[in-house]
């Protein structure tokens, strides 16, 4: 078998969702990878004002291409822009544009999406389940098409405790829902939708395991690989360790615990966290199209699935992310934070409600009683309010945990020579959590924040002067609590008493073992 970037020589490939998290790791990658890639063609409709070609090339000049930039310095030639819409009809192509794609395109990467767990049921399908219809239709007008990846989630079928590598029935018909959804209004929309999310908790897991089935349905003799990533993080290797470049998922609540803001989140200590890297994610999607397609003539029409998850392999648990995010802000501080990073999880919800209004939003009011009062603008609140939806949000997936099947991602691995193994490595089992956070952690201050390295010394000042702000507050807060109870209990005087004895008594113990030791 040919080696993958010998298959990807000469080849034409089609991304959506190229200008998305993922689908810039992607093309950076099989550009990077596979140099003799002839041409990639990604959709990308118009906006804020800007064309197509024209996000392009602002999204190449970004840190993630640098090193793809020194190795190929006219690797853009390779990148054609393509006018598309995933929302209208016939993807919004012009006609040229359709002929050029059916008529060269070789392989297709299918990862655009909605991932806004909570977006409306009826954009969720128009941008999950209808826009992957009819890019399955024009995949079938494709005249040299080896292979279609569809990338999925991982959580498509969460209502399971066991997801093995298949596609299962979906919860409902989705051509019949399509049907439905065009003549009801969104009011009555929003009525239904409890019902037919079932035990699922979102209309995206919900519509990616209705896209599955579609896929299955519509594929008639087309290869076909289903990727399935769970909660995909920062890099791990690849172009260079802890890059990411959104606040999405963990990130931003990564982030927020940084600074202080976030104090307490619903969560078990012992759920596994299925972060898997991104880097991780896309060598296995490439690896996936190079198997299928090299494997086109043996098997005309297959359909893979693949489960790309750390949780079955190398599983890591939200209370050790807990302690390798806090610990590592402590030692590399965000700038201007707004308190020491301590984070307490817990699965009892009046526990967590209690800790909200204790650690959140008091400290939020406060503070922006302070501004109100300083003449500035209240921030806080608005900044604790997007940070618990984010959290409930999340939540679901922090306090439950999963059995995964990765025979597929073993095999595929198993097929590759060692080559192959090293330029596109998934092997998860090699992954050093502790060194993967703390990556993770510092590239979430300097590529999403934008904070200079430089600007540590001052940020460890701020955190130490936050840490004798508080330390002074709480021994302030003790005292007049004890004095308090001084003034109106003998007993409570006497505990007073006996306690401050006991630190005297210990103080000349210590100065005294001090004094004998020199």
């Amino acid at each position: 078998m040919v080696t993958i970037p010998e298959y990807y020589e000469g080849k034409n490939v089609l991304i959506t969702g190229a200008t998305g998290f993922m689908g810039k790791v992607l093309l950076e990658k099989l550009l990077r990878s596979c140099p003799g890639v002839k041409a990639a063609y990604v959709l990308v409709r118009p906006k804020a004002g800007q064309a197509p070609h024209t996000r392009i090339s602002d999204m190449i000049n970004c840190k993630l291409f640098d090193r793809l930039r020194e190795e190929q310095p006219d690797f853009g030639e390779k990148i054609v822009a393509v006018n598309s819409d995933l929302t209208q009809p016939d993807l919004d192509l012009s006609t040229e544009d359709k002929e050029t794609l059916t008529g060269c395109v070789n392989i297709v990467f299918h990862c655009a999406a909605t991932i806004r767990f909570n977006e409306p049921l009826k954009d969720a399908m128009q941008l999950n389940v209808l826009a992957t219809q009819k890019m399955v239709s024009l995949a079938h007008s494709m005249k040299h098409l080896d292979v279609f990846i569809h990338v999925s989630t991982a959580y498509a079928h969460c209502d399971r405790e066991l997801i093995e590598e298949v596609v299962y029935p979906p919860p409902v018909d989705y051509k019949k829902l399509i049907d439905t959804l065009e003549w009801m209004d969104d009011k009555l929309v929003s009525l239904i939708t409890p019902k037919l999310l079932g035990e699922r908790p979102n209309t995206y897991t919900f519509t990616k395991a209705l896209a599955e089935h579609l896929v299955q349905q519509e594929s008639g003799n087309l290869n076909i690989a289903i990727v399935r990533p769970s909660i995909v993080g920062a890099s791990w290797k690849e172009p260079f360790p802890g890059w990411i470049d959104n606040f999405n998922g963990p990130s931003g609540i990564f982030i927020a615990a940084g600074k202080g803001i976030l104090r307490t989140m619903r969560a078990s200590n012992n759920a596994v966290a299925d972060l898997v890297p991104v880097d991780v994610v896309i060598n296995t999607t490439l690896a996936a199209a190079w198997y299928s397609g090299s494997q086109r003539h043996a098997r005309p029409r297959s359909m893979l699935v693949y489960n790309c998850t750390t949780g079955g392999i190398n599983p890591f648990h939200w209370g050790e992310v807990e302690y390798h995010v806090t610990s590592t802000f402590k030692r590399n501080p965000l700038e201007q934070a707004f308190r020491r990073p301590n984070v307490n999880l817990t699965t009892n919800h009046l526990i967590n409600q209690y800790w909200i209004a204790v650690s959140h939003k008091a400290p939020a009011f406060l503070y922006d009683l302070f501004l109100r009062m300083s003449g500035r603008e209240p921030r806080m609140m608005k900044t604790i309010t997007r940070l618990h939806k984010a959290m409930m949000v999340l939540e679901y997936f922090t306090s439950h945990s999963w059995v995964w099947n990765t025979d597929n991602v073993t095999m595929l691995m198993n097929q590759m020579g060692a080559e192959d193994k090293k330029v596109f490595n998934f092997d998860v089992r090699q992954l050093h959590w502790a060194e993967y956070m703390e990556n993770y952690c510092m590239g979430t201050k300097k590529y999403v924040l934008n904070e200079e390295l430089s600007g540590l010394p001052a940020a460890r000042k701020h955190l130490n002067k936050l840490r004798n702000i508080r330390y002074t507050f709480n021994t302030i807060l003790v005292v007049l609590i004890w004095r308090i109870f001084i003034a109106r209990s003998q007993m409570a005087r006497n505990i007073w008493y006996f306690v401050v004895s006991l630190c005297f008594k210990f103080l000349s113990y210590f100065r005294a073992s001090s004094t004998m030791r020199y």
